[in-house]
């Protein structure tokens, strides 16, 4: 039984798997190889296979700018006289009974 051309389209439009293909197809992930392996397990990297990128000159006076601010300054949590800080338990378990009530 075939699909019908319609449905038989739309499966065409799916990525491509290697059960859908022969023995022998390896989809791989993009990335390359940097280098190759060595008859006793190790790998060796050829530095011409290496990616490098080049930052365009002018980039400081570039006028785009990230979405993250640069001018934000670093938060301080207030944990002063909890030997564990941020991981205190007992602290977490008294703020959780201040914003729920008790039961």
């Amino acid at each position: 039984m075939q699909p019908t051309s319609p449905l038989f389209r739309r499966l065409r439009r799916l990525a491509l798997t290697t059960k859908m293909v022969n023995s022998g197809f390896y989809k791989g992930t993009g990335s390359g190889s940097m280098g190759r392996h060595t008859k006793h397990g190790g790998y060796v990297i050829d530095r011409r296979k290496v990616r490098t990128y080049v930052v365009p000159e002018g980039l400081q006076n570039f006028k785009l700018t990230p979405f993250v601010t640069k001018n934000m300054e670093p938060l301080k949590g207030d944990f002063e006289g909890d030997p564990k800080g941020g991981l205190s338990g007992v602290r977490y378990l008294d703020k959780w009974k201040r914003e729920n009530g008790t039961d």
